[in-house]
């Protein structure tokens, strides 16, 4: 039977208890993803854990013990930065720059913190919900003579 186990943790403790993970076997970071809740402020967390604008998930897995953990960062709007797992975990270098493209999650000591979705030029990160949707004009074509 496999466990599985959610923490949250606070922005400052987030590389010790990661490194203290990987030494409980969680030899796998299978991912890397940002959330942007600027529209859900009142969404259910802990007692205790402050909401953010941002929060930062990362699920490790132990793949001897089959078991997993979630972690829960929250990041605040003014200071959108986090430590690079680049050191522990080689594997979520594309990951956090995927969260700094999409995100504009800045994290501190990565090798190539560069966009990899968006060109290198793009302004704005287009997965916060302040991020302004622009609009395509659409020409559809006329069917047996009608439009």
């Amino acid at each position: 039977m496999s466990t599985f186990e959610v923490l949250h943790v606070e922005r400052s403790n987030y590389l010790a208890t990661v490194t203290d993970l990987k030494t409980q076997d969680y030899e796998m970071c299978a991912d890397v993803t940002g959330v942007d809740y600027l529209t859900h402020a009142g969404r259910i967390i802990p007692e205790g854990v402050a909401p953010e604008r941002f929060e930062l998930v990362v699920n490790l897995l132990s793949l001897s013990k089959r078991s997993r953990v979630r972690i829960r960062v929250q990041i605040p709007q003014e200071d959108p930065t986090i430590e690079t797992l680049f050191f522990l975990y080689p594997g979520t270098e594309a990951m956090e720059r995927e969260v700094y493209d999409l995100y504009g999650i800045t994290f501190l000591n990565h090798p190539d913190l560069t966009r990899i979705l968006m060109p290198q030029d793009w302004e704005g990160h287009p997965l916060r919900k302040d991020y302004e949707v622009g609009a395509v004009p659409v020409q559809f074509k006329s069917v047996n003579g009608a439009g």
